[in-house]
């Protein structure tokens, strides 16, 4: 299913750099720009509450409303701060609706592996795909079923069911999933090295006790 085109509306950004920013953020904004197609960059002042929340539901599209004029935009990157979970910067590329376009998206692995019946793990190794479609197309995830992998089984990139239009990008040999068998590691303790090493130094120290009385003796 296309995710559909997301309606913003953003105001210019006439303050630039990290402090301005910041107080942007404070206020409950996020920073961005907008470029491509030849024409001027735009830094934009974001509505963070509303575009974080298109963020999390997957939108790639947004129809940006600027200054009256509309500007339909891919997003290109989001920054994060350092820890990783606060949005704090958007890119947006400009974009004709016609045109294909590549973006990577989610893979979700769908069913229960036969295989797991069989005491068999599934283990995802692949979680996003980078694919080409057309902007108005542009999937919210890769959805497969993996109800047919038995014991053993190993699913590639080429082997994922793609939608009508889309073409993966990501090399087909890649291994998104696999059904193996767990590896149960032994926690018995093993035999600890030197275990006689007590004995074989009191049978040291009782021949250096029997040398040492035979010569006295002599």
């Amino acid at each position: 299913m296309a995710v559909s085109t997301a309606n913003v509306t953003v105001k210019k950004r006439d303050q630039l750099g990290s402090r301005a920013n910041k107080r942007l953020r404070d206020a409950g904004h996020l920073p961005g720009v907008v470029y491509g197609h030849k024409q001027d960059v735009i830094p934009v002042t974001l509505p963070k509450k509303e575009v974080v929340g298109y963020l999390n539901k997957g939108t790639h599209v947004f129809a940006l409303s600027i200054d009256g004029a509309t500007e339909n935009v891919l997003v290109k990157e989001v920054q994060y701060d350092h820890l990783g979970i606060e949005v704090i910067h958007v890119d947006f590329a400009r974009v004709d609706l016609n045109e294909r376009v590549e973006v990577t998206v989610p893979i979700e692995l769908k069913g229960e592996p036969k295989g797991e019946a069989d005491g068999g793990k599934l283990t995802q190794q692949l979680a996003d795909i980078e694919i080409e479609c057309l902007v108005t197309e542009i999937p919210d995830a890769i959805r497969h079923n993996v109800s047919d992998m038995g014991m053993d089984a190993v699913l590639h990139v080429k082997e994922l069911t793609l939608p009508a239009g889309v073409t993966a990008i990501t090399d087909g040999e890649v291994i998104v999933a696999m059904v193996r068998e767990p590896i149960v590691h032994d926690e018995t303790p093993a035999a600890v090295e030197g275990v006689a090493e007590p004995e074989v130094i009191g049978k040291k120290e009782k021949e250096e006790a029997e040398a040492a009385e035979a010569a006295k003796k002599k």
